[in-house]
């Protein structure tokens, strides 16, 4: 195995692992909105935001980030910020 592939190879896996925590703290986030115990909005005037979308933006967030990790960790690597594109 040359060293190149087993660098990809310890990517991969730390890039599984990443999206298996980023899951789990999903389905957790899920289950802290749709608790039965949430606190009542007394004020008319404020607007609620659906738990739906609170979740979905931090989870667009956190790809985010795993994306400009991702970019900055090809630049590094290979110079290029998508490789094989000059």
């Amino acid at each position: 195995m040359s060293p190149l592939s087993g660098f990809l190879a310890v990517i991969v896996f730390f890039t599984a692992i990443l999206v298996a925590y980023l899951t789990k703290q999903f389905q957790n986030e899920n289950l802290n909105y749709s608790s039965p115990n949430q606190m009542k909005n007394t004020n008319t005037k404020v607007k609620t935001i659906e738990k739906e979308k609170v979740v979905a933006e931090t989870l667009n967030g956190r790809f985010a980030m795993l994306g400009l990790i991702a970019a900055v960790g090809a630049y590094l690597t290979t110079g290029q910020i998508i490789p094989g594109f000059v």
